[in-house]
């Protein structure tokens, strides 16, 4: 080799190994680039594209060294057969370097799509996770709308005064309100209503039937008058609406009742019409008393003038002294009809209900004593004055006391009790004894006029009537409760005067006996 080409081969072999250098820091760094971020399509195209120029790069390289070898050593004459093999193996690694090139091309275009699949995939991404949200905010109101109705619906259901059930298609009690507890007398808990029906508790089987075949028909049923009974009390009586409705959710029907106690307005009722037929009968019995009382007046004086003419031992003085007797005793009756008829309002004043109670057990003590029946009075201390006409008042316990020793016979107990009543506005007076009771079918006749349940000849069947109208024109009210067996309590309920609570101070009074 001279000189002239030292320069030439310095250049040629030095940049051989400066290229093969380069290409190795050329995939160095590249390797490193994939390493920091494997799933970026330039970064792995770069690393293939170091590769294959660094395959280029060694295999031209070493051609270039190996010739420049056999040049300096005299056998030149042995590059020309391994010339075209280093010529292949330069143009395979172009052709590497061509189709690298080529698949990046396709790949970055899917490597774009794939880019803008995943920019479109955030942006849906985002969009659902902005409906999302707002499907919850949409959630959530309507959650809470349903629990305000929920509550809000709850809270009449609970403080309804009138029984709310819910039954199934047999009767069968689902849910209840606490007014209905209370009214059925059950227990208000979760097991309260198990295993109950609604129909157990219809007095009447038929009322239940009606109840079902108006339901069947129409679906719903309005206003139907019922008796309830509860826990062996008595039939009260009730207005019942309800209807059918489907549930969706379970695809059952059940049944929605609505039940209000009338009790009290049924008594007003039935108080009412016991008014009117009193009046009526009041009207009839003056003008019967009137023609009566005229005729027998006549009989009882001839009587007793012919009586002036007989013998006080003669057989003849006896039958008029029977005529004269039963004479009388038809007046008494006439004298009944006609103090049933008047209706002359009462004289109030301001009275002591013990001291008037007193008044009467005095008259009555003596008779009671005969008949071995001991008189008890249970007085609250409390109780106000009243403004009572004393006369018709002392009539009204005269007679709840006769027909008392009356039903009681002998060696009985009659009780009067006295207690303020509805926050002390009203007194509360019962006449209570030990007798035989009363008859159920009885009580709802028991202050009709001339219904008695004594013998013939023994009552006139006036006295509790009489009694129900003073009562009623004081403002009050009378009622009877009995079982047979039991015995009967007679219960007065008077006003306290207005004006009077402070008018004298109330005496205290103990538990009394009398014999």
């Amino acid at each position: 080799m001279t000189v002239t080409f030292l320069p030439i081969w310095i250049v040629d072999v030095g940049g051989a190994l400066l290229m093969i250098v380069f290409s190795f820091l050329c995939v160095h760094i590249a390797l490193r680039l994939r390493r920091r971020d494997p799933q970026n399509i330039v970064w792995a195209f770069m690393m293939w594209v170091s590769v294959t120029l660094a395959l280029f790069a060694v295999s031209r390289s070493l051609g270039h060294i190996v010739k420049q070898l056999l040049i300096i050593s005299g056998h030149a004459q042995w590059w020309s057969p391994i010339r075209p093999f280093s010529g292949a193996i330069n143009t395979l690694t172009f052709m590497m370097v061509g189709a690298a090139t080529l698949f990046f091309e396709r790949t970055w275009t899917i490597y774009q799509d794939i880019i803008r699949d995943r920019q479109a995939l955030a942006t849906a991404h985002q969009e659902m996770l902005r409906l999302n949200q707002e499907l919850e905010r949409r959630v959530g109101e309507r959650t809470r709308a349903l629990d305000l109705s929920e509550h809000k619906y709850r809270r009449i259901f609970e403080a309804s005064k009138d029984m709310i059930a819910v039954t199934d298609r047999q009767g069968r009690l689902l849910d209840l309100n606490p007014a209905g507890y209370q009214m059925l007398g059950l227990a208000p808990s979760a097991t309260g209503i198990e295993g109950r029906s609604l129909q157990d508790y219809i007095a009447d089987a038929a009322e239940w039937r009606q109840i079902a075949d108006s339901i069947d028909v129409k679906g719903f049923v309005s206003s139907i008058e019922v008796g309830l009974h509860a826990g062996g009390g008595p039939v009260r009586r009730a207005l019942l609406s309800g209807g059918a409705v489907r549930e969706v959710a379970e695809g059952e029907e059940t049944l929605h009742f609505l039940v209000k106690d009338i009790e009290q307005q049924y008594m007003v009722r039935e108080q009412m019409a016991q008014a009117d037929k009193l009046a009526s009968i009041g009207e009839l019995s003056s003008g019967i008393a009137h023609e009566i009382n005229n005729p027998l007046g006549i009989i009882l004086g001839y009587t007793q003038l012919m009586l002036r003419n007989e013998p006080g031992d003669s057989d003849r003085a006896a039958d008029l002294k029977t005529i004269e007797k039963q004479v009388r005793h038809c007046k008494s009756i006439v004298e009944d009809l006609l103090n049933f008829a008047r209706t002359s309002a009462p004289k109030r004043e301001l009275c002591d209900i013990h001291d008037l109670i007193d008044d009467v057990l005095h008259f009555m003590q003596q008779h009671a004593r005969m008949d071995g029946i001991r008189l008890r009075t249970v007085y609250e201390r409390e109780v106000g004055p009243l403004r009572l006409d004393e006369k018709k008042i002392r009539q009204v316990f005269i007679n709840l006391l006769m027909n008392a020793r009356h039903a009681v016979g002998k060696e009985g107990e009659i009780t009067i009790e006295t207690e303020q009543a509805d926050g002390g506005r009203k007194v509360c007076i019962r006449v209570r004894d030990t007798g035989p009771g009363i008859a159920a079918d009885l009580l709802n006749r028991i202050f009709d006029p001339f219904f008695t349940t004594k013998p013939t000849g023994e009552g006139t069947g006036l006295g509790l009537s009489v009694s129900y109208g003073i009562i009623k024109n004081h403002g009050g009210d009378i009622r009877v409760e009995s079982a047979p067996g039991r015995g009967a309590v007679f219960t007065i309920v008077l006003p306290v005067a207005a004006n009077g609570l402070n008018e004298r101070e109330h005496r205290d009074r103990e538990p009394s006996d009398r014999r």
